[in-house]
């Protein structure tokens, strides 16, 4: 008997265990309350010896865990509510962590809800290795004071609304366990070392408004300047030994303020140095003032400061009064006058008193009247540089624009760096030159077509002489634009195909690569711009090198010439091994440091593995030719960070069907350990059972791929309803986790392979002149490769894409019957009156887009009217035979809503199936939560009806009347 009741017991246990894996397709209601790692969501203390991260939910209560990473047993766990940006920190010296904890997500739902107050928060301090915690209530941000670790900086909110910039700062000694309280703080700023705070007061009625240093080893406050004015925009230099300020008083004669610069430096004693514009009648043109939309700053050897300056603009009152003909305005107001005492019966004093105060009356109504008929209008001008639209963007900018200037401590000298004809500074490294350009020449052409050209300068920044540098630079691509050395004496530049290198004192150029075997023209842009660059690695650190990337490979480029370029990854083009980028593992570093392993992203182009390879340094100078494979998967491998002040490593790994992880490991990246459990809910759900990598050619001879993500339960020889999803190449997302949300596009692939679906991505290149039959020429080639793996079932396939994936499923179904559904966001549909429209996100005009941008076409349509014609989705509408689901909001700033409009329409008149969603004051994508939820469940529920045959819902199957929408949302809301 007990053997049976033994194994009755054990089949008990068995089922129970079973049960408890069966996994279940993830809805989008489930969507709200799924938590997982945010991007940047984790973090390393400086000694390498603790992990913290944090696993946040849309509507759900986030935590922080913290852990030793030699020992996962000593993981904490402690709530910080709904954080939709956690805020959390180690101190430098790794003995503490603070963090933010936000209100919970029923208490925002409640507070919304009353329209009460915002809710507060609070901010947790724990020392590593302890139960110690201490809790500040109703505070802010906060921050460690830098490498000394003693305080923590905390930010109290500002109550009331009085004229004070200023609020509390809370300065809690880490130590004692003391805090102090500092009133009516503006800014406050630690140097490096945070030893020092500088801060400013704004208090109530400019009482004790000043610039303080703190010392805080011995918490003695200096006042280096007070005065009833502003204190702003404190800027530390890199070694925190000097530190800039501005002082802004108000004049009533102008609208801005006028300002001063403050330099402080020799921060034991401290030197204060102003430099009051306003006092230099000589050397300052006084019609302009220091502006406070630019921050001060010390030259590296602490002799100059840098700083901004505007144009005054004098208030009103003080602007000249425009000349009035004071005889017209007497014989107006004669005759107005005569008008009438001839309409009024004078008899007495009485009666004059009163004509004369109709007089007084008539003539303020006119005034009233006349200010009341000013016009809001713009006027659109053809030789406008820049169209109306883009000035109203730009305005704010506009506005806040400053020149560069510079004042020599030592001499007592202002010089004007830049001044409106060269509209752009960039201050090279060492302050020695200046980099200047301006394009206002060209600015009209290129917002017309899109070629990019700019006038390029060399500033000295001893003297402010300005030399030409480049007339008329042609900058096809991001890789051509000039990059100065570490040491600031050259430049690094692409033209014609080729890198020169540009040696500022001897004004001579050098091209560095025609001797080389390879070509460094992106050959993968297929934009209509000629010879684009493949972006540079950059300059060494000891300015001896360029490291140059020619789209497979890193070559190493010396500037001696008794040095040869080396190709220092050798089997990147051979073995189609991409050496995309080098992981940065030091925030402080100049350049690229060749005395230390670089650490390489390496991607398989034809494979999508993914990895991290080193290369290694020589001992002469510069690095050593063969990377060294430290990994190398079938999965994505993404970021490698590095401890600060250890040689502990950590990397995150992921595939389509695993969340991302992050792994502990070594500086050979050898033996890694998984830290985080990222996703904990992740085994409730069914997730795709794999991935496949199609290989296809297109109808016009490109070799190209497609990632065909399999469906949840998938079973060999069982064919599956699938949407085709696409945006110029996505091949390469083929391992790429897709982290389940509501996007502002109502796509997620996890969601859809979840939910019985096969996904296929596959790979677009285009044709110039043919942006719309690019896309026939290659889904189509890559869906038939796809067919032949048995996964796709045929007579259900969907296809997707928003914005210029949008247009591509608008001309697709043009072009053949073969799917299903499809779902179009925010597509363009007519591309010649496209063409002509505005991108008002931007307010730049379209045309430039459509010649050298994603648009690919040689010139306007007038120009080539076929071409346009032929891709445009509206002269092909008669065509459609697929059902379309589309989406175009009424504040669309990227595409214009128009386009939706005319594709609905034509279909509409066509009485061919189509469904137009537009969501109110949305722009190219969905914004509001309510909304990416709203779409989301809509376009599977689209999907769900055609291409598997589920019952359609009423708003699919005879659309909601205007009256019985409120009523319908209501329903539907969850």
């Amino acid at each position: 008997m007990r053997k049976y009741l033994l194994l009755a017991w054990t089949l008990c246990l068995t089922a129970t265990f079973a049960l408890a894996q069966e996994t279940k397709p993830m809805s989008w209601k489930d969507v709200a309350t799924w938590k997982s790692m945010p991007n940047g969501g984790f973090k390393l203390s400086p000694d390498g010896q603790w992990m913290a991260y944090v696993l946040t939910g849309l509507e759900a209560d986030g935590e922080l865990i913290l852990q030793k990473v030699t020992d996962t047993t000593s993981k904490k766990s402690f709530p910080i509510g709904n954080a939709n940006f956690p805020s959390f920190e180690f101190s430098e010296n790794s003995q503490w962590i603070a963090f933010r904890e936000y209100a919970k997500f029923s208490e925002k739902q409640a507070n919304e809800k009353a329209k009460g107050k915002p809710l507060k928060e609070k901010v947790h301090l724990l020392k590593l290795g302890t139960d110690d915690k201490k809790t500040f209530e109703g505070v802010g941000g906060f921050s460690f004071n830098a490498e000394a670790s003693t305080h923590l900086l905390i930010n109290l909110p500002k109550e009331g609304n009085g004229d004070a910039k200023g609020s509390d700062l809370l300065i809690h000694n880490l130590t004692t366990g003391k805090s102090q309280n500092l009133g009516n703080v503006r800014e406050h700023a630690v140097n490096k070392a945070g030893t020092h705070l500088a801060y400013t007061v704004d208090a109530a009625n400019s009482q004790g408004n000043g610039l303080y240093l703190l010392n805080l080893s011995n918490n003695s406050i200096q006042v280096l300047d007070t005065d009833e004015a502003g204190y702003q925009s404190l800027n530390w230099t890199e070694k925190g030994d000097a530190f800039a300020a501005l002082k802004m008083k108000k004049d009533k004669k102008y609208k801005q303020d006028l300002g001063t610069v403050v330099g402080v430096k020799n921060l034991n004693n401290p030197q204060v140095n102003l430099y009051e514009p306003a006092k230099d009648s000589t050397g300052f043109d006084q019609k302009y003032t220091i502006s406070p939309n630019r921050r001060p700053m010390w030259s590296e050897d602490l002799t100059r400061l840098f700083y901004g300056i505007h144009p005054l603009i004098l208030a009103e009152k003080e602007k000249p009064k425009k000349e009035v003909n004071e005889d017209s305005v007497k014989t107006a107001e004669s005759e107005n006058l005569a008008k009438i005492m001839a309409d009024t019966t004078i008899k007495s004093i009485s009666d004059l008193q009163k004509a004369i105060s109709k007089l007084n009356s008539s003539k303020a109504e006119d005034k009233k009247s006349n200010d009341a008929k000013k016009p809001e209008m713009t006027i659109w001008h053809w030789n406008d540089d820049r169209l109306q639209s883009r000035q109203q963007v730009m305005e704010n900018m506009d506005k806040n624009y400053s020149f560069w200037a510079m004042y020599d401590v030592a001499a007592k000298k202002h010089i004007a760096l830049q001044d409106s004809s060269m509209r752009d500074l960039n201050i090279l490294p060492h302050e020695l030159y200046a980099l200047g350009s301006d394009q206002q020449t060209y600015e009209l052409d290129i917002n017309l077509d899109g070629q990019q050209y700019r006038d390029y300068y060399i500033v000295d920044l001893k003297t402010g002489e300005k030399t030409q540098l480049f007339e008329k630079f042609y900058q096809p691509s991001f890789g051509s634009m000039p990059r100065p050395s570490t040491d600031g004496k050259k430049l690094l530049y692409g033209k014609d195909g080729h890198f020169y290198v540009y040696d500022i004192a001897t004004k001579s150029h050098s091209n560095l690569t025609e001797k080389l075997p390879v070509t460094f023209v992106n050959e993968e842009d297929d934009h209509n711009v000629e010879k684009p660059m493949v972006s540079p690695w950059g300059w060494s650190s000891d300015s001896q090198y360029v490291l140059l990337n020619d789209g497979w490979d890193i070559w190493q480029v010396p500037m001696s010439a008794k040095e040869s370029p080396i190709n220092l990854t050798q089997n990147g083009r051979d073995s189609k091994i991409k050496y995309q980028y080098r992981f940065n593992l030091n925030p402080d570093e100049k350049g690229i440091d060749l005395s230390k392993t670089v650490y390489v992203r390496t991607y398989g182009e034809r494979t999508k593995k993914s990895g991290i390879a080193t290369l290694s340094p020589a001992k002469k100078g510069g690095l050593i030719a063969g990377a060294k494979s430290l990994i190398w998967e079938d999965a994505a491998i993404m970021s490698l960070d590095k401890a600060e002040k250890a040689s502990v490593f950590t990397f995150t790994k992921e595939k389509f069907n695993e969340p991302t992880q992050v792994y502990l490991t070594d500086a050979n990246l050898s033996n890694p350990k998984q830290l985080t459990q990222n996703a904990p809910d992740a085994g409730k759900f069914a997730w795709s059972s794999g991935v496949k990598l199609i290989d296809y050619v297109t109808a016009k001879g490109d070799s190209l791929q497609a990632a065909l993500f399999l469906p949840a339960g998938y079973v060999e020889g069982q064919k599956y309803p699938t949407v085709i999803y696409y945006y110029e190449k996505l091949s390469q997302t083929l391992h790429n986790w897709s982290n389940p949300s509501y996007s502002g596009t109502g796509w997620n692939p996890n969601l859809y392979t979840s939910n019985g679906y096969a996904v296929l991505i596959p790979d677009i290149v285009y044709k110039l002149d043919d942006p719309g039959m690019s896309a026939v020429w290659a889904v189509l080639p890559a869906v038939d490769a796809a067919l032949k793996t048995g996964v796709i079932d045929e007579k259900n396939m969907g296809l997707h894409g928003h914005s210029w994936g949008g247009y591509q499923t608008s001309f697709l179904i043009t072009q053949t019957p073969r799917f299903k559904a499809a779902a179009a966001g925010a597509p363009l549909t007519n591309m010649i009156s496209m063409y002509d429209l505005i991108y008002w996100n931007s307010g730049s005009g379209n045309m430039s887009i459509f010649e050298a941008s994603q648009g690919r076409f040689r010139g306007g349509p007038w120009e080539n009217w076929e071409a346009y014609e032929r891709n445009s989705p509206i002269y092909h509408v008669k065509n459609v035979q697929t059902p379309l689901l589309l989406l175009h909001n009424d504040k669309d700033g990227a595409v214009d809503f128009t386009q939706g409009v005319e594709y609905y329409n034509a279909l509409r008149r066509l009485k061919k199936p189509v469904i137009m969603v537009q969501y109110l004051g949305e722009n190219h994508g969905l914004g509001k939560t309510e909304n990416r939820k709203d779409y989301a469940v809509r376009m599977m529920e689209f999907f769900d009806h055609h291409l598997k045959g589920q019952a359609a819902p009423d708003w699919i199957r005879k659309g909601v009347p205007r009256l019985q929408l409120g009523e319908h949302l209501e329903e539907r809301a969850f």
